[in-house]
């Protein structure tokens, strides 16, 4: 690892509403700490052998968010990493709890505007099937913005580049790290 940087000794968990950049960032922040890069929801497709619209349409999403939870908690385990997750993961009570316990969670949080123009690239969000985004986003945003703010940092993911999302990151595990909050 390279100088200057926080010595990282628990997984690094990135919660927040879909379209936040917790894989983009994740990946990029995985890179500059040296650590590996784990997206949950490839792991739970991976896992159940369908995709997450898939698992959705046919067991539900309470059975969907029960694997999640068995996914992340399996993921946590071993060396330090950083973890995307899916927009509802840190919303599942016992999920959360395990992630505030044994990880430093990361809450991105973006506007509305900025989430909405990102989801519309793709079509693969069950939760905005046949739906247009913006309003179901800030439904979204109403019920759980108070859950993620459990999170142990917060950072903003603007229309910037994602280096600085991950800059606000790293200097904000260094501030954890210099006040043993780490």
């Amino acid at each position: 690892m390279a100088s200057g940087l926080p010595k990282i000794s628990r997984p690094i968990v990135l919660v927040g509403l879909m379209g936040a950049g917790k894989s983009t960032i994740g990946k990029r922040l995985a890179k500059r700490l040296g650590l590996d890069f784990v997206d949950s929801d490839e792991e739970i497709e991976r896992a159940a052998d369908h995709s997450i619209s898939e698992i959705f349409d046919r067991f539900g999403e309470p059975s969907f968010r029960d694997g999640e939870r068995r996914v992340i908690a399996r993921l946590i385990e071993g060396p330090p990493k950083v973890i995307a997750t899916g927009g509802g993961a840190f919303i599942h009570e016992d999920t959360r709890r395990l992630i505030l316990e044994r990880c430093i969670a990361v809450w991105l949080d973006a506007s509305l505007e900025t989430l909405a123009e990102r989801v519309s690239r793709r079509d693969h969000r069950p939760l905005l099937k046949d739906r247009e985004p913006l309003p179901i986003l800030r439904e979204l945003s109403q019920k759980r913005n108070g859950i993620y703010a459990e999170a142990h940092l917060h950072v903003r993911s603007e229309p910037a580049p994602h280096e600085r999302a991950v800059d606000h990151i790293i200097r904000s595990l260094a501030e954890r790290e210099a006040t043993g909050t780490a």
